[in-house]
């Protein structure tokens, strides 16, 4: 990680779960974070924890919604003018609201990996929210990114986007489709992006990193009351948020010669197959 020091990383989604791991990890590895979430006080909490702890890396907070683009257009010209640009793009917002394909009407549905049931119908703005967030915001923030370092003659930048388990194979748990398509898409993304780098003869690098269960926010944010989120955390093999910022260091700090593309991790223990 040394030739990363002193360097410039975006995160999205930092004010949280697996970005505000990232954004600490990053920090204290000397690199200089932009940390864009829509809850800035939380980033800004964040950054002055890391202050406290002497961290040889600073967290910049800026408030933006990914979903907007003028606020990811603001995002990179501000990381230009104040640091002179970002070398690292870390596309990790993302949003899992359960949403059942067939009716409006609500009913029984699972909550990302977990069998538990939540009650949800087809609502448009969840599945916009989705799409939006997941496939729509991640790939405007990667095109701006990757023509800001062509345009600086950057050629050694690196791309993550922090995808799912969900995102390679058809999991059997009703509600959670739209969520599993937004995160094919982003598999065959990152793959299309690796290709087109190639035909530009580009050293830039991409990686996916694809997580089963992880111990953030979300399940509660999905629907589940705190009481049960901890409760199914607690029982079922799950991954912590420093399990996924470590699996992105190790990818940043190979050697440019090295791409590492894909990323899969799960939990010990975990039955996968019981999702399938």
């Amino acid at each position: 990680m040394e030739r990363w020091a002193g360097r410039v990383a975006i995160v999205t989604g930092a004010s949280s779960g697996i970005g505000a791991a990232i954004a600490r990890t990053l920090a204290l590895s000397a690199m200089k974070v932009v940390g864009v979430a829509r809850r800035e006080e939380r980033v800004k909490e964040l950054a002055a924890e890391l202050r406290k702890e002497g961290a040889k890396g600073e967290i910049f907070p800026v408030q933006g919604d990914v979903t907007n683009e003028s606020d990811i257009k603001r995002v990179m010209q501000w990381t230009k003018e104040k640091l002179g640009g970002a070398d690292v793009l870390v596309n990790n917002a993302g949003v899992a609201p359960s949403c059942v394909l067939h009716s409006n009407s609500t009913m029984n549905c699972a909550a990302l990996f977990v069998k538990i049931n939540l009650t949800a119908g087809f609502r448009t703005e969840n599945i916009r929210k989705i799409y939006e967030t997941n496939v729509i915001a991640l790939a405007l923030f990667t095109r701006d990114f990757v023509q800001d370092l062509r345009a600086r003659g950057v050629d050694d930048g690196h791309i993550f986007h922090i995808n799912s388990t969900a995102g390679q194979s058809i999991i059997h748990n009703r509600g959670i489709y739209p969520y599993s398509g937004s995160k094919h898409a982003v598999t065959v993304m990152t793959e299309g992006l690796r290709r087109e780098l190639v035909e530009l003869e580009s050293k830039i690098r991409i990686t996916s990193i694809s997580p089963g269960l992880v111990r953030t926010e979300i399940l509660e944010v999905t629907g589940l009351t705190p009481d049960i989120a901890k409760q199914t955390y607690d029982t079922l093999p799950c991954l912590e948020t420093k399990d996924i910022a470590d699996a992105l260091v190790y990818a940043l700090g190979t050697p440019p010669h090295v791409q590492i593309h894909e990323i899969t991790i799960h939990p010990t223990g975990e039955d996968f197959r019981s999702l399938l």
